[in-house]
């Protein structure tokens, strides 16, 4: 039984500590609000992310619990290539969220991404290609394509051409198609991204922007049906500054010709806070592995 007065960077320890992660700091623990994954805050409380209705009656004795609070572990900061996580076994979890992440993706201009990533999926689950073992239906292909693909092509086609694919990646250990596969799966515009409904004013009440943070920066999307299309891009280099007021949250680009402040809203001062802690702590992160960044180039160039 958890005790809701632990600090959740206590919580975090315990999940790291049980699924073997000596390295966790890309890693963090999040609830769904409205549709949202907010992160939990390190220093703070359990209990200041359980449901309303659980403070109200935890007067009455556990029994009463009202709905159920699901926490998941899931991965907190995205970067770019596998070898700047050091710990295989945060590395394998790595991969297998960006796995989740590439079955919800909708980058129809890129379609044979999804393809070789499958091939560096299957041969990171199942070792060489083998004739006498895989052969028809050997995997699922819903395991490993998000259904648009599945609709447009279908799953003959996909169980038809996979396997000279799945070959082709003959001799690479599991560990090194992970690496593959983080390295294509980032690439992909919307997988390693984490969006955040934002509103032009205060009077919205559907929000008609989507803020995405992404390896490389902070990007900002009008809502046009379901589609999301593009209107600035920052990478990190060129975001000056960051400034959150109560519900309102303030972009001021940097070294740009239209050097104006970019001001959107939040919905809610708690909304406000968890952005600027995400933005600020994904932007440190970004600044201090660049330096790795740069050597673990060099070194793959040389390979």
């Amino acid at each position: 039984m958890l005790q809701v007065k632990i600090l959740c960077r206590e919580l975090l320890v315990q999940v790291c500590d049980l699924l073997r992660l000596r390295d966790c700091h890309l890693f963090g623990l999040s609830v769904i609000q409205n549709n949202e994954q907010v992160y939990m805050e390190l220093s703070q409380k359990l209990y200041k992310y359980c449901p309303k209705e659980w403070k109200k009656e935890a007067s009455k004795g556990i029994d009463q619990f009202g709905p159920p609070m699901i926490i998941h572990f899931r991965v907190q900061y995205y970067v770019e290539n596998g070898r700047l996580i050091s710990d295989r076994t945060a590395r394998y979890y790595y991969y297998w969220h960006l796995r989740k992440e590439v079955l919800h993706s909708r980058c129809v201009l890129r379609e044979e991404a999804y393809f070789l990533l499958a091939a560096f999926a299957l041969q990171a689950d199942l070792g060489n290609f083998k004739r006498n073992k895989h052969y028809g239906k050997y995997f699922e292909p819903e395991a490993y394509f998000p259904a648009w693909v599945l609709t447009k092509r279908g799953k003959d086609y996909i169980l038809k051409h996979i396997p000279n694919m799945h070959k082709d990646q003959f001799a690479l250990t599991a560990s090194e198609a992970h690496l593959k596969y983080i390295k294509e799966a980032v690439r992909l515009d919307d997988v390693a991204v984490h969006y955040y409904r934002l509103y032009k004013d205060k009077r919205e009440i559907e929000a008609s922007l989507t803020l995405g943070l992404t390896t490389r920066g902070i990007q900002i999307f009008q809502n046009v049906d379901e589609e999301r299309q593009l209107l600035y891009d920052f990478p990190w280099t060129n975001v000056g500054k960051l400034v959150f007021v109560g519900k309102k949250f303030e972009i001021l680009p940097d070294g740009l010709p239209s050097a104006r402040k970019l001001i959107y809203y939040t919905g809610c001062p708690m909304r406000s806070r968890h952005l600027l802690q995400l933005l600020s702590t994904s932007h440190r992160l970004y600044m201090n592995l660049q330096p790795i960044l740069r050597q673990v180039r060099k070194l793959e160039e040389n390979e």
